[in-house]
């Protein structure tokens, strides 16, 4: 038999041919996925210190992945200190470099560097013929870049969209957002902003700041000293110098030049070491500069002005300042990192998010505002902040990459009103959970968890509580830093730290100024400033009674009741006043020391040195003080109760005793259910709440004596008063992980 194509001339058996073998090498290479080609641009060495740990995590995955870097820019400039070597001496092949800065440092000059740079792009993205092009930013250079990107269809990923800071680089930052096919922004904030700007909310990625994975890991290096000795000199110690850099506001360029005057006036009167950088090549950076040479500023012996610092080095430098002082978003962004204190002058930044760490002075027209700033920020510390990322945001990027269709249209959509509910996209587009660490300090057990937004505990830590306050802050590090690794693995992104100890606590602080005598060396401690410098993590603390309160609050009975009194029954007696839904502190964090109401002038001795203490009568101490009383005096065991030989007898055996009829136990219970219920009385007639919560272990046998003795002693407007026992397990952990679930995700600037 005769194929069937013998009869077809040899043009036919040709074309035939040649479609097999497109077809044989489509299928080979639907088999082997080819590597994502991808181009980072960078324009300056701030953009550079974002895209740099990108551009390492691209390359270590070379199996992946495909890296062209271009440099443009003020990079190539020697007045701005030729940054572009730095990237060569991080071993990055440079596959072009283009000259698109048109010199003049005016308007006019930023303009034509536009053009300049959009005339010369195009042969080079033709060229790379990139899949995806990353760019940084609100600067006019990458304005250009995504401007030739989009027109040449070649798909953009914009690091940092939808922050606001107050100048036309917002109008640039949303330009670039808006030419951009996939965003990766810092915080929340931003990712709500490009959603309410109607881009596509399944390709916008919640990263966090690429920066922050090598500063959170990088600026606890042991040679800081050394570093802070080579730019300022050898007698300089830590956090006893400034680091000043101010950036020209181009559409205010004549008021930015004023306000660097004044700074400059307001550092040499100070009187302290200050390393300060060349400005950015932004409109109005030649007349600063002038300024800052009529001043003598480089000859000045407390002045070390320099063009470019390695971004390595200039994390010890910013990490380790007494303050910083200028307009440059590494003052409101990194510096918040390591708590270092920062002056925000002018309007440049003052739309960004920031901790607590930054002063501004937005209308910085007088040397005296700048100085007095000076006086109130320099050495102090504050709590370490992660507003703009966790460390993770590198991983989070590459995999976001490596999820990129080649095969989707090209053409981006825009979600317009109504716009979906904010659902953070993440690793594999899996939402991570909100979470806190919440930290117990119980006078028995030190106790750490994992707490979701919704109360729920996704992993218990339990340790017993140390003797001492250096291995009770170990105890503390240890265990939450293996929470926070088991929190990767858990997908929760955990927000901050609370924690919940005994004694009287200043909460603005974060410190224990007395201690129970159950838990000794802690009075005069600062909690926050260990845990927050080692975790990089904000941290709240407060009374344990307090955080029952906030438990409830959130999580339980007290939850959407204005007024309420939490009692919590432990060890000891503690508690919370939630009034006009807040928390009551008072004057000095004294308020609600409910275990130490007294309800007898002549009672027991109660731990806090005084007498006729409620604690005294019905905590857990009291308790197994009048079971080993009754037990020492034979009149504790009854039929159907045994101790063993040498067991510690405590408060569940006398309750226990009192369900066999042992009428000594029931006696002692009875008391201190009434000494509970007087002093319950005496809170209904101070605060009148509408609800009274008991919580903790004892609470379920005190509710009905309390409401008793409500009901015997009140005054009638007050006898009708709610009182419940507690549904939650856990109010310490859930009252600590409440102060970081609410304020972390609340948080206004």
């Amino acid at each position: 038999m005769q194929p069937q194509h013998s009869s077809r001339n040899p043009h036919e058996l040709y074309y035939l041919n040649m479609q097999r073998a497109r077809e044989k090498m489509e299928k080979l290479e639907k088999g082997t996925k080819r590597r994502l080609r991808v181009c980072v641009a960078t324009c300056n060495r701030a953009d550079y210190s974002k895209l740099a740990p990108i551009m390492f995590g691209i390359k270590a995955h070379s199996d992946v992945f495909d890296l062209e870097v271009v440099v443009l820019g003020s990079h190539l400039i020697d007045d701005y200190g030729n940054t572009f070597r730095m990237i060569e001496q991080d071993e990055f092949d440079i596959g072009s470099k283009l000259h698109t800065i048109v010199r003049g440092e005016d308007e006019a000059a930023m303009v034509e560097s536009v053009g300049l740079a959009l005339v010369k792009l195009p042969d080079v993205l033709q060229r790379l013929s990139p899949d995806v092009l990353i760019v940084h930013g609100d600067r006019f250079d990458a304005l250009a870049l995504a401007t030739a990107a989009a027109l040449m269809n070649i798909r953009i990923l914009h690091l940092e969209g939808g922050e606001v800071s107050g100048t036309i680089d917002d109008s640039i930052r949303h330009a670039i957002s808006k030419l951009a096919h996939y965003h990766a922004c810092c915080t929340r904030s931003a990712e709500r902003h490009l959603i309410a700007m109607c881009e596509d909310h399944s390709r916008i990625l919640l990263a966090g700041c690429p920066s922050y994975d090598k500063l959170l890991s990088a600026h606890k290096r042991e040679d800081y000293a050394d570093i802070i000795k080579a730019w300022l000199g050898d007698n300089v110690k830590e956090q006893d110098y400034i680091v000043a850099l101010q950036h020209p506001v181009t559409t205010d360029i004549k008021n930015s030049i004023k306000i660097y005057d004044l700074m400059l006036d307001a550092l040499i009167s100070f009187n302290k070491k200050t390393l300060i950088l060349f400005p950015n090549i932004d409109a109005g950076s030649k007349e600063m500069v002038r300024v800052m040479r009529k001043k003598g500023i480089e000859q000045h012996p407390n002045f070390r002005a320099v063009k470019h610092v390695p971004f390595e080095q200039f994390i010890q430098l910013v990490a380790h300042a007494g303050c910083m002082i200028g307009n440059s978003s590494c003052g409101v962004r990194e510096a918040g990192a390591f708590g270092t204190p920062v002056i925000n002058l002018g309007s440049r930044q003052t739309g960004r998010e920031t901790g607590e760490n930054v002063l501004h002075v937005r209308d910085a027209d007088t040397h005296n505002k700048i100085y007095h700033a000076l006086e109130l920020q320099f050495g102090k510390r504050y709590p370490c902040s992660k507003i703009y990322g966790d460390g993770n945001a590198v991983p989070r990027i590459l995999k976001f990459l490596q999820a990129i269709d080649l095969d989707e249209p090209l053409q981006k959509t825009f979600c317009f009103p109504p716009v979906k509910e904010c659902i953070s996209q993440d690793i594999d587009h899996i939402l991570e959970t909100q979470s806190a660490l919440a930290v117990d300090l119980g006078g028995t057990n030190l106790r750490v968890a994992i707490v979701s937004m919704t109360g729920k505990i996704m992993k218990k830590y339990t340790q017993a509580n140390p003797k001492t306050y250096e291995e009770r802050i170990a105890l503390i590090l240890s265990m939450c830093k293996e929470a926070l690794k088991d929190a990767v693995h858990l997908n929760c992104r955990i927000l901050g730290v609370g924690v919940s100890t005994g004694g009287r606590v200043n909460p603005q602080e974060g410190v224990v100024l007395h201690s129970t005598k159950l838990i000794q060396e802690w009075s005069s401690v600062d909690i926050r400033s260990p845990i927050s410098d080692t975790l990089h993590l904000p941290v709240w603390v407060d009374n344990d009674g307090n955080c029952a309160a906030l438990a409830e609050r959130k999580f339980g009975h007290g939850k959407g009741v204005e007024n309420f009194v939490a009692i919590i029954t432990g060890t000891g007696i503690g508690g919370g006043i939630v009034q006009h839904n807040e928390l009551i502190h008072g004057s000095t964090f004294c308020a609600a020391e409910l275990g130490h109401i007294m309800v007898s002038l002549d009672g027991p001795e109660c731990l806090c040195g005084s007498r006729g203490c409620i604690e005294a009568y019905a905590s857990g101490m009291a308790l197994q003080r009048e079971t080993k009383r009754l037990h020492d005096e034979d009149l504790l065991i009854v039929e159907g109760l045994s101790v063993k030989n040498e067991e510690p007898v405590n408060a569940i055996h006398l309750i226990n005793a009192a369900r066999l009829g042992n009428t000594k136990a029931e006696s002692v219970l009875k008391t201190a259910g009434t000494a509970l219920g007087v002093g319950i009385v005496n809170i209904l007639h101070t605060v009148n709440p509408s609800l009274v919560i008991l919580s903790g272990v004892l609470a379920s046998h005190y509710e009905q004596p309390v409401q008793q003795v409500i009901r015997q002693r009140a005054l009638s407007s007050a006898q009708g008063i709610q009182v419940m026992t507690s549904d939650l397990d856990e109010p310490a952990l859930l009252g600590a992980a409440s102060m970081v679930l609410d304020y972390s995700t609340r948080r206004t600037y």
